[in-house]
């Protein structure tokens, strides 16, 4: 599982000093992203490729709040994957205690240019290789 850090914003925080629950999904955005980057493959070479991939759901479990200031480590792994979409999972924990903070789940599509599915094991064998080595590694 990789581990993305991010520090906390005060602008990311509601009125009792909690980060808002919105953010999370941003967060795992960030995460996936820099994931990605992590595998060999980020997700502007793959759009430069003619490849977009949308979320298809996204779900958040929030556990304890995150305030301002404090620094929260996002575990990001690759679960699973087919030749139309891949799923991440993601774990927010506190970067000094370890405590667990939120999980959360995303799935996405391959699409064209054109907004049609397409086989990434087709399209863009590099790609599907490297994510499928990056979902051995775990």
């Amino acid at each position: 599982m990789e581990t993305y850090i991010r520090k906390i914003n005060y602008y990311e925080t509601d009125q009792m000093g909690c980060v808002h629950h919105s953010n999370y999904i941003r967060y795992f955005e960030e995460a996936r992203t820099w994931f990605m980057e992590q595998a060999g493959y980020p997700y502007s070479r793959v759009e430069r490729e003619g490849v977009i991939s949308p979320v298809v759901s996204v779900s958040c479990q929030y556990k304890h709040p995150v305030h301002y200031g404090e620094t929260v480590a996002i575990r990001t792994r690759l679960t699973g994957m087919t030749r139309v979409r891949f799923f991440f999972r993601y774990e927010v924990v506190d970067a000094e205690t370890g405590q667990l903070r939120a999980t959360g789940e995303s799935e996405h599509c391959y699409l064209d240019r054109d907004g049609r599915i397409v086989s990434m094991q087709k399209v863009n064998p590099a790609f599907y290789e490297c994510f499928l080595a990056a979902m051995d590694q775990e």
